[in-house]
């Protein structure tokens, strides 16, 4: 019960005991007016029965004015339980995606990209809802409905053991038959949840392959897949409901049958002279009161545990280990693969890789599709720890340098280039937040940007779309540059930084490129070869293996695979379409 309770608080059960507290405040609230009920069946039984000569008119007034009272209590009693309850339950649920988009920025990017995307969000967003849900709706109410009856008992069999066992006595029954349930109710709501993540999916896939399905008059198989992926789902919904919901209710049968023993052991202790009807009507009317909340709480014990496996999705993935190292970076920034060996699963990328890129020189990096390339990179810059070998940085191990400063000495700009959904001015200043508009307007410039900027109607201050849809794609690249230029970081990675720019910006960038090797270390991803002709030392990757190492005129004479390459840029640089 302790994991089921820390896992549907998302790993923070103690925001919990407030809500807890309340919500049993408040039902033994709710049962205080029915002792004045009792108390007034007692006046009106002794008065009927000649025991008093008098009805006594203003004890029955006291009671009803105790009542009312009372009714304010547990209305004050209800309010506390319900903030207490809502307050917990959206605190916790958003500093929990707080916390978990934290966490999520510290995992190795290995671990987030063999997770679907689809499925990552849904934690994010749907488990976290359900957890919402079951805290502010499932939890105090179970557990103060659990409570509450075995209170009742400890006090009820103080005045009768007999009539009080009796009015519990389907609740084992009850409890064993959610304890054979408990089982199938999990692999259910795990088909659920997988069919949830599958739908999810199947409409993001739909959506952002919208230009694509008109592009080519799609129909088929893309929409019979998105329909195939919502009717599982709701057969995934009918199965949970319909399976889960009698079992369910004949839990709740024998829970209620507990009325129909107090009154037939009460008729006959009564008939027996055994009890009095005054001490009948005490275990009717708590009767009425005790089964309710545990009823519904049973009826949301199978909600509960399907919401508890969204917050056991989200206690998993916070106890994913995040990258570690505490070290300070050194203040020389020359960088050195040492026999590095890396793969992805059981495809290995790169093996046995060593490679220098000196202190204030530009490294190219070229080779055939798929060497290893962008691998490299995002070795360096740490988005992957080695599985062999190790990546030195200024003579250093990264692996045991702070992630979060060694980044800071890192500027990278990516082949799929990222716009956030907000203006090109702080799409820019990201580089680095403190930055003014003038030094924003200087990295454009020297990125090649400020001019197509300059002439879109709100300049800088013109927003863009989710990932930068509004603009072209060489208009990004330039954007990214821009903000890596801003960045300042004493090592620069370009991916393919220019292979989307027209040739008239491809010569501006060059020279922007060669103004940013000054007294920085930058390392590039070229597939055009004479981008890559004055780099200070060209490696070529073939097979994630080094084949040769040298510059451009070096490498020609070696006439190996680059020189092979060239040739082959150079043949198709030429080519014409015929009619």
């Amino acid at each position: 019960m302790i994991k089921k309770l820390r896992d549907i608080t998302a790993g923070n059960p103690q925001k919990m005991l407030k809500p807890i507290l309340w919500a049993i405040v408040a039902n033994l609230a709710a049962m205080v007016p029915f002792g004045c009920m009792v108390m007034a069946v007692v006046l009106i039984y002794g008065f009927h029965a000649k025991e008093q000569p008098v009805l006594n008119i203003q004890d029955l007034w006291l009671l009803s004015g105790a009542m009312i009272l009372l009714g304010a209590l547990v209305f004050a009693a209800e309010l506390m339980a319900y903030r207490a309850t809502y307050r917990g339950a959206y605190t916790s649920s958003a500093e929990g995606r707080v916390k978990l988009a934290e966490h999520i920025r510290k995992l190795p990017l290995g671990f987030l990209m063999s997770k679907d995307p689809g499925e990552l969000g849904h934690t994010m967003m749907n488990d976290f809802t359900q957890i919402e849900n079951a805290v502010s709706h499932s939890l105090p109410q179970l557990v103060s409905g659990a409570a509450v009856p075995v209170l009742a008992f400890a006090g009820l069999a103080f005045i009768d053991w007999r009539v009080a066992v009796a009015m519990f006595a389907g609740l084992p029954a009850a409890v064993l038959i959610l304890w054979g349930i408990s089982g199938l109710g999990r692999r259910l709501g795990q088909s659920h949840a997988k069919a949830r993540i599958i739908q999810a999916n199947c409409l993001r896939e739909y959506l952002w392959g919208m230009k694509v399905i008109k592009a080519y008059n799609l129909r088929g198989e893309n929409f019979t897949r998105l329909e195939r992926a919502f009717y599982r789902f709701m057969q995934e919904s009918v199965r949970l409901e319909g399976v889960m919901g009698p079992l369910v209710l004949v839990a709740v049968a024998f829970i209620q049958s507990g009325l129909s023993l107090i009154t037939v052991v009460g008729v006959y202790l009564l008939l027996g002279g055994e009890i009095t009807v005054p001490l009948l009507a005490v275990f009717l009317l708590a009767g009425t009161h005790v089964f309710d909340p545990l009823a519904v709480a049973i009826m949301r014990l199978p909600v509960f545990k399907y919401d508890a496996m969204a917050g056991e999705r989200i206690v998993s993935l916070l106890g994913q280990p995040v990258m570690t190292g505490e070290e300070e970076p050194p203040a020389k920034h020359d960088i050195r693969l040492a026999n590095v060996t890396f793969g992805y699963g059981e495809n290995s990328v790169l093996d046995n890789v060593s490679a220098a890129m000196k202190e204030g020189t530009l490294t190219a990096i070229v080779g055939p599709s798929g060497s290893g390339k962008s691998t490299l990179l995002r070795l360096i810059a740490r988005f992957y720890d080695p599985q062999k070998g190790e990546v030195l940085f200024g003579g250093s191990d990264e692996r045991a340098m702070d992630p979060e400063k060694l980044m800071k000495k890192i500027s990278m700009v990516f082949q799929d280039v990222y716009l956030f959904q907000d203006t090109i001015g702080n799409n820019i200043r990201y580089g680095r937040e403190e930055a003014t508009q003038k030094e924003i307007e200087a990295a454009a410039r020297e990125a090649c940007c400020h001019e197509f900027i300059a002439r879109l109607p709100q300049g800088y201050d013109t927003p863009v779309g989710e990932g930068g849809s509004t603009l072209s794609g060489g208009e990004k690249q330039r954007i990214s540059i821009a903000r890596a230029m801003l960045k300042n970081a004493p090592v620069l990675l370009l991916d393919e930084a220019t292979a989307a720019l027209d040739p008239e910006n491809e010569v501006e960038m060059q020279k922007a490129i060669g103004r940013l090797v000054k007294g920085r270390t930058v390392i590039m991803i070229a597939h055009r070869l004479k981008t890559v002709v004055k780099a200070d030392n060209i490696i070529v990757l073939d097979k994630g293996k080094v084949v040769e190492e040298g510059r451009h005129g070096e490498l020609m004479k070696n006439n190996g695979l680059y020189a092979r390459l060239w040739e082959l840029q150079t043949q198709t640089s030429g080519w014409r379409i015929s009619a």
